[in-house]
């Protein structure tokens, strides 16, 4: 009788083992297949993306290529490139400092200095110290039809501060880092070694340590507060106010490539600063912000 009980027993824990067994087994697979069928669709989207990225690049070489010798040809081959690379800002989500790179040279290369401007802009926030990328931005900046120039106190203020114009974030960063670690080395040994040109140096070190951090907090709350645009349109009437009723702030339009700073928008009209501090209303449809405010 108890082997009988003892059989039945078995019985039951292969059963139970058998039927936990299947629930692990569904309870995977449920969760398992989509999980594999997203990532098949992730990995389909990338190949997507790739594949779009490598027909914009090569698209981009065959106008260059042509360009001297079919400049129409060129121009249809750029526009091809164009509309592929903003495909992977706008459906693949993808922004980053090449990007942006490319689609300012496709601009540039269709003599849209304004969108050309724009996007070298818009690369700089994440490459700020590309030296190729500096280059083609000041070269199409000086092709701007409006020549607007920087106030005497600006030009004062970038010769004086001449570290936190001409030096890049990273060796800034560096600067100060180093002398923040020889601050604290020098403080350490004027406990056992009072030396004067220690003192100097500490207060050097000292000297250049808050320099360099208040230049880099500078920068951070200047990208914070500050918005950024450029003129995409050929000629955009400046204006007193918000309406096409107020008269011209200027003899002349402003043009394509021009810069501001957004100081507010009032519906389909940006209040903007220029880089010599005037002030106008322009409509919205005439430019764009380097970066949503």
């Amino acid at each position: 009788m108890s082997s009988a009980r003892s059989v039945n027993r078995a019985c039951r824990l292969a059963l139970a083992r058998w039927a936990l067994g299947l629930a692990a087994a569904l309870t995977l697979g449920v969760v398992l297949f989509p999980l594999s069928a997203q990532a098949a669709a992730a990995a389909l989207a990338g190949d997507d993306l790739r594949e779009l990225n490598r027909e914009a690049e090569q698209l981009f070489r065959q106008a260059n290529e042509a360009a001297a010798a079919d400049r129409q040809k060129a121009l249809d081959l750029y526009q091809k490139a164009l509309l592929r690379f903003e495909r992977l800002v706008r459906e693949g989500g993808i922004e980053n400092g090449k990007l942006y790179y490319n689609v300012g040279n496709c601009h540039f290369r269709m003599n849209d200095l304004g969108r050309a401007i724009l996007n070298y802009r818009r690369a700089q926030l994440y490459r700020p110290n590309d030296p190729n990328l500096h280059q083609n931005l000041e070269y199409a900046r000086s092709r701007r039809l409006d020549k607007i120039e920087t106030p005497p106190q600006a030009r004062l203020r970038r010769t004086l501060l001449f570290w936190h114009y001409d030096f890049s974030s990273e060796l800034r960063r560096g600067l100060l880092g180093i002398s923040f670690v020889a601050l604290w080395i020098c403080a350490a040994i004027l406990l056992f070694r009072k030396r004067t040109f220690l003192k100097w140096t500490l207060a050097g070190c000292a000297l250049l340590a808050a320099a360099m951090f208040a230049s880099l907090l500078a920068d951070d709350l200047h990208r914070r507060h500050t918005h950024p645009g450029v003129i995409t349109q050929a000629e955009v009437v400046a204006r007193k106010g918000d309406s096409e009723t107020y008269e011209p702030s200027f003899r002349e339009p402003l043009h394509s490539g021009t810069e501001f700073n957004l100081v507010e928008q009032r519906g389909t009209w940006y209040h903007i600063e220029l880089l010599d501090n005037r002030r106008c209303w322009i409509p919205v449809a005439g430019a764009e912000l380097v970066r949503p405010p």
